[in-house]
């Protein structure tokens, strides 16, 4: 009897594409699309958010032939270009989660959305005070919710969650406890724990720990290139089999 192929998902964040780096990136995607069946880039794809980052992202994706799937992250807003680096992304067949609409292949399926601050557990940013404060808090909530309709729609065996803001507050130790707040928020942990999700991905903290789970034993993985660099300069990425 044939044993059922296993499903090789290979994981990044944080790659901070920019113009002096073109090229670098190459070699290793080929690599990890080797070695994979699917790639997923968790956010700050881009360094400053602009038009040409993607485009360079997408040269030094030539190699890679399977399905990329990502988020964007803080870096890829900042130079108000947003659309554009969808557009280009979506234009080379790069899947762009944004919430709402998962992508089912087969027995697997995957949500994403960026996600945002807010901080963690009894430390979480609550609904009080100013306007400003409440269009925070009310950006947390925004995104879990997006998550949350995505992953309602999956009846997939597999569900596979991708953000680039972490969801728990283990994968952000190692970072500046003052910082916290900005690295994510527990908002994120609540649909993923709802709809069971089988393994979460996230990048954006790049001093933090690699592997952690949410208060319901979901495991949930740092990316971070930088984090994974660190740890193996000859594996910067995180490959997981189903």
């Amino acid at each position: 009897m044939n044993k059922k192929k296993r499903i090789r998902i290979a994981a990044i964040a944080d790659i901070h594409i920019h113009e002096p780096l073109g090229g670098i990136y190459r070699k290793l995607f080929k690599k990890i699309c080797e070695e994979a069946d699917y790639l997923l880039i968790c956010g700050d794809l881009t360094q400053r958010g602009l038009e040409i980052e993607a485009k360079i992202l997408v040269h030094e994706l030539t190699d890679c032939h399977i399905p990329v799937l990502t988020v964007l992250g803080n870096h890829d807003y900042e130079g108000g270009e947003v659309e554009e680096i969808k557009q280009v992304l979506r234009k080379n067949k790069m899947y762009v989660l944004e919430g709402e609409d998962p992508v089912i292949f087969g027995d697997i399926g995957f949500a994403g959305v960026k996600g945002f601050c807010g901080g963690f557990e009894d430390y979480m940013l609550t609904l009080w005070g100013e306007e400003m404060i409440k269009r925070f808090y009310y950006e947390g909530v925004n995104e879990a919710q997006k998550l949350e309709t995505a992953l309602a729609k999956l009846q997939t065996k597999y569900k596979i969650v991708l953000l680039h803001y972490s969801p728990v507050k283990e994968t952000v130790v190692g970072e500046s406890p003052e910082i916290f707040t900005y690295l994510g928020s527990s908002q994120l942990e609540r649909p993923i724990n709802n709809y069971q999700a089988t393994m979460v991905f996230h990048g954006h903290a790049h001093g933090g720990k690699v592997l952690g789970k949410t208060s319901t034993g979901i495991p949930v993985y740092n990316v971070s290139h930088s984090l994974l660099e660190h740890l193996n300069p000859n594996h910067p990425y995180v490959l997981i089999e189903l």
